[in-house]
């Protein structure tokens, strides 16, 4: 699991795209400006009824986007992505 210490601020809202790991081991793809909050919403089953029946979710990847805009176009992106190339995706940040 990785650390959510680089979430915006209220001076400086930041989006992030996230990918979750669910607890049947699908990965489920978002985006938030606050990471704490949104984690917690999928976890007490408020967020999306996607991963309201496959919790506990963890988070296990996350990334900084420009603004809003910025954060829909990459969760499109990513969200077309074949399973493996969200794992290696994953991997790569594992290894930073």
């Amino acid at each position: 699991m990785i650390s959510l210490k680089d979430k915006g601020s209220a001076q400086n809202p930041n989006w992030f795209l996230y990918i979750l790991k669910c607890s049947d081991g699908t990965l489920y793809t978002g985006i938030t400006n606050d990471i704490s909050r949104r984690i917690s919403q999928h976890n007490n089953g408020s967020a999306s009824r996607y991963t309201r029946s496959r919790r506990p979710v963890q988070c296990l990847y996350y990334e900084p986007c420009h603004n809003r805009s910025h954060a829909l176009k990459r969760e499109l992106m990513v969200k077309s992505l074949p399973k493996k190339e969200k794992e290696r995706l994953i991997s790569k940040l594992k290894r930073t």
